[in-house]
């Protein structure tokens, strides 16, 4: 009888769920706009992900209990401007900004924009 893989190497090895994806993109993008990376458009530049993924999680950040709110530029007209995290609710940005790089790794997105 073939020996059995461990847990651990199984979990390695499979994909993450839905669940986790949307979750891990939550904290991705929610450290990428804490980071600078704050609008619509420098999102999608720098995790080469859609718009309408990139906006969609913005909204859904309120669902973990993060506090996102768009900032107006002074002296602009319409949407422009940047997002900024007010508050992390229960979430630890530490956890984020240590395992980041894993985060987007488990999402297929770039890492090298990623600065701690």
């Amino acid at each position: 009888m073939p020996a059995r893989p461990d847990a651990s190497s199984q979990n390695l090895e499979k994909r993450p769920s839905k669940t986790q994806t949307s979750f891990y993109r939550r904290l991705y993008v929610a450290y990428l706009i804490d980071q600078g990376i704050s609008s619509v458009p420098a999102l999608i530049e720098a995790a080469d992900m859609p718009r309408r993924t990139a906006q969609d999680t913005i909204a859904s950040l309120a669902e973990l209990a993060i506090e996102c709110e768009f900032v107006h530029a002074e002296g602009e007209r319409h949407n422009s401007g940047a997002y900024r995290i007010r508050d992390w609710g229960p979430i630890d940005p530490g956890w984020i900004a240590d395992h980041i790089e894993t985060l987007a790794s488990a999402l297929g997105y770039p890492s090298a924009v990623l600065t701690k």
